[in-house]
């Protein structure tokens, strides 16, 4: 969006403190995330909030929680359980529900599975994050939302860069990249046909050290297994993952190991690997970020099948 470009090449470019110019733009950040949330209650009938219990849907919730501050949150959280989850990220979902009073809404891609909509994959790189999109369009069918309010930012992946903040699905809840409205002078256009829907994408401009410097400044709580943490862990293709469960599949000869590690990103247990860490705060979890220079997606190996995986998915109706 134009105008928040021009905010951010203006601290970019000024002289001071960079701890300063990283709250002046998380401020702005905010400021059009707030903007965005109250653009979707005014245009949309029946909006939601995908919720998977990861750092960005929590500061989601953090956003949404502002925008309509002194009120609740005005829609519910959706949740597609993999079954696969990190039970740290389960406990903190229910938790978080609890104290906010919001409406938690979880539907099972186990369930799909058992319906014959899906197939669970077998073998050494199984994993059931992709089988969470069919289970998603038909939540969004069973309960008639008209906008799905996720946490994606351009920053993570290719194909995520291409996505407008209001990205319009067909009535099969399809992606087509090539057809997608202009957002010029932050003009949000809700306008869709029957049956179609939309995903929005509150915090799509900021970056993961965004994110993590938002999270700083507001002291939000996050789930345990973002932080540096001794776990049995196995290395595989030259990535770390948890041993401490029956998810993940492991070959005999793959040695466990106790390391401190943490999670960038939380998704399904059997594609999220872990990274080497002694960032045990938020803080020294920031300066990690800052000085990073591989994208947190490098720990997802379900984006590492093709060159095109993630794209593929999203044309399909993925987050």
């Amino acid at each position: 969006m134009e105008i928040l470009e021009k905010k951010v090449e203006q601290l970019n470019g000024s002289a001071g403190n960079l701890a300063g110019n990283s709250v002046l733009k998380v401020n702005a950040l905010e400021s059009e995330a707030i903007y965005i949330f109250r653009e979707v209650v005014a245009q949309f009938e029946k909006p939601v909030l995908l919720f998977s219990g990861g750092k960005d849907s929590i500061t989601l919730v953090r956003l949404a929680q502002k925008a309509f501050y002194p009120g609740k949150i005005p829609f519910p959280l959706l949740h597609i359980d993999t079954g696969h989850n990190f039970p740290e990220t389960i406990e903190f979902r229910d938790r978080l529900v609890k104290e906010l009073g919001v409406e938690l809404i979880v539907r099972n891609v186990q369930d799909s599975i058992d319906q014959g909509k899906v197939v669970e994959e077998k073998g050494k790189y199984a994993s059931r994050n992709s089988l969470q999109t069919t289970t998603l369009l038909d939540a969004l069918e069973e309960f008639k939302f008209d906008a799905a309010i996720g946490g994606a930012r351009r920053d993570e992946e290719k194909a995520r860069a291409k996505e407008r903040i209001f990205s319009v699905r067909d009535d099969f809840g399809q992606w087509d990249e090539k057809n997608q409205r202009p957002e010029l002078f932050d003009h949000l256009n809700g306008k869709i046909d029957l049956g179609q829907n939309v995903r929005v994408f509150p915090i799509s401009n900021w970056t993961e050290l965004d994110v993590w410097s938002y999270i700083e400044k507001e002291r939000i709580e996050i789930p345990s297994i973002y932080f540096a943490h001794k776990r049995k862990i196995f290395v595989r293709d030259g990535m770390i993952w948890s041993a401490e469960d029956d998810v993940v599949y492991r070959e005999d000869d793959e040695l466990i190991e106790e390391r401190m590690v943490r999670f960038r990103t939380v998704g399904d247990m059997s594609c999220t690997a872990a990274v080497l860490s002694d960032a045990t705060t938020i803080e020294k979890v920031v300066e990690e970020i800052r000085e990073s220079t591989i994208s947190e997606r490098g720990a997802r190996i379900d984006d590492k099948r093709s060159e095109a995986a993630m794209e593929k998915r999203k044309q399909q109706g993925y987050f």
